[in-house]
């Protein structure tokens, strides 16, 4: 295959990944399609798919190889944005994969913190934190404003999210 055929294939799966067809995707992967390849945005199908909670398509990608510790246009692996928006089942596929649960993207925030400062505190979002927890995330990495995730649950008033740092954090 020429060069600017496997980049129109590849765009074709990132299209095909964003829009969570994953017919279309599972096509794209036999006819050669790369799942690290990237568009304009550095997203790739499985970056999107991760982040976007796309677990069919996620699934795709992992099996065809995608390389779990690429990035994002912000630094960030697949991890960080799933945790952020509070994907849980997401988050599991993403651990159990070896997608690293410390990486600190280019605005200096783990997946931890992206689940605490960027959503509601609520059920998904504990039940994210337990996982990163039970998987060895470091609840003490600081953001850029030298805050622990602890201390950002706590001045968000996430006291159920608190409780879960606590309780992991204390010697046993």
């Amino acid at each position: 295959m020429s060069p600017e055929a496997q980049a129109d294939l590849d765009q074709r799966l990132i299209r095909a990944a964003k829009a969570n067809d994953a017919g279309a995707v599972a096509e794209l992967i036999r006819a050669g399609g790369n799942v690290n390849a990237k568009d304009a945005l550095q997203d790739s199908a499985f970056l999107y798919a991760g982040a976007e909670g796309f677990n069919e398509v996620l699934q795709l990608t992992l099996a065809a190889g995608a390389d779990v510790r690429s990035t994002n246009r912000f630094g960030g692996t697949a991890l960080i944005p799933a945790s952020e928006h509070g994907h849980v089942d997401t988050v599991k596929i993403l651990i159990a994969a070896g997608v690293p649960v410390n990486h600190v993207n280019s605005l200096g925030w783990t997946a931890m913190q992206e689940a605490v400062l960027l959503n509601n505190g609520g059920p998904r979002q504990q039940e994210v934190v337990r996982q990163l927890l039970e998987a060895g995330a470091d609840s003490g990495i600081r953001d850029p404003q030298g805050r622990t995730a602890l201390e950002n649950a706590e001045r968000l008033g996430f006291g159920a999210i608190a409780k879960l740092i606590r309780e992991r954090d204390q010697p046993r």
